[in-house]
């Protein structure tokens, strides 16, 4: 029987308490991470009551048959590198995206996956003609002279996700001031209530969530007002509209109040004129003529009347409000 040490089984002891004491676990990759770097996110996990710890692969697996957490043994099909473990509080999708702001750009070295697919960008270099015409070439990168100075023509799609980034590659990157890797810790999935959330599921664009709770609220809130539906945030539009929907109402039904009155005499005195350029010459009095001989006379109290007709309803702009009000939720 292996004799197993007394520190081994202190190290699965600690694992076991963090397992049962914390509600979320996260599964990291350490690997390549410089030492610097990593004393870094140390310190800056310890601020928010996170603890960060790593051990052998067999020494986790021990520790998830000992917890009492259900499920909690799917964690290490998510195995990956040099895997660690975060022991928190925060659930799991703020972990990742707290996780995911500690990176930092790197160049590429050779032999490194590429993270995502790598593009060098159409624009200007500060490279003369010369041998990186053909550097650039191996990679399908097309170029051109420009007062001088070599140009990429087009963007071009260097290494695709995944593929392994060769020595030619890795230099030429770092030539044109691509860095496509990030140093940081990777969440690759994370445990709560016995599910496991994969780091696909917990990505979250911030800013693309946000804009949809603001569609969604200008969306309500015009359902809202269409179908007059009354509520704190709708009211005032609601008057506003019936207010507007009632004046043009009583304007075209020609019911005089207060507030019609003089609309409608413009009304019927524009419709006079109308009526009068249809009228021969010898029927009209001294008045009707000369405005019948002044069309802009005519022209003007048509555009007054325009001008003073109630104005139609007009819709609230909830867009810039549902910003306002929404942007408590992401502070």
């Amino acid at each position: 029987m292996a004799h197993v040490s007394e520190q081994k089984k202190k190290t699965v002891e600690e694992f076991v308490e963090l397992i049962d004491r914390y509600p979320v676990i996260g599964l990291v990759d350490m690997g390549n991470i410089p030492a610097k770097q990593l004393q870094n996110m140390r310190a800056a996990l310890r601020d928010k009551d996170t603890v960060l710890r790593m051990t052998k692969k067999r020494l986790m697996k021990i520790a998830f048959s000992k917890s009492k957490k259900e499920n909690i043994t799917g964690l290490e099909k998510h195995f990956k590198g040099m895997p660690a473990l975060i022991f928190t509080e925060e659930n799991p999708f703020k972990l990742y995206a707290g996780l995911q702001k500690t990176k930092s750009k790197a160049p590429a070295k050779a032999g490194q996956h590429a993270p995502k697919d790598i593009q060098v960008k159409a624009g200007p270099t500060s490279f003369a003609p010369g041998p990186i015409i053909g550097q650039l070439g191996q990679f399908g990168i097309k170029t051109g002279v420009e007062g001088g100075k070599l140009a990429i023509k087009q963007d071009t799609v260097v290494a695709k996700k995944g593929a392994v980034i060769s020595a030619e590659l890795a230099g030429i990157l770092t030539r044109i001031g691509i860095e496509p890797m990030e140093i940081g810790l990777d969440l690759t999935a994370a445990y709560e209530n016995g599910t496991i959330f994969e780091s696909e599921v917990l990505y979250v664009d911030e800013k693309e969530f946000f804009n949809k709770f603001v569609s969604a609220y200008s969306e309500s809130f015009n359902l809202a007002v269409y179908s007059a539906y009354p509520t704190g945030e709708t009211i005032k539009a609601l008057l506003g509209k019936a207010s507007n929907d009632s004046m043009a109402l009583a304007v075209s039904q020609n019911i005089l109040t207060d507030e019609t009155t003089e609309a409608i005499l413009r009304k019927a005195y524009c419709e006079m004129l109308s009526l009068s350029s249809s009228l021969p010459e010898e029927a009209l009095s001294d008045e009707l003529k000369q405005n019948k001989a002044s069309p802009a006379v005519a022209q003007e109290d048509t555009k007054k009347q325009e001008d003073d007709k109630p104005d139609a309803p007009k819709e609230e702009e909830p867009q810039a409000d549902a910003a306002v009000g929404l942007g408590s939720l992401f502070g």
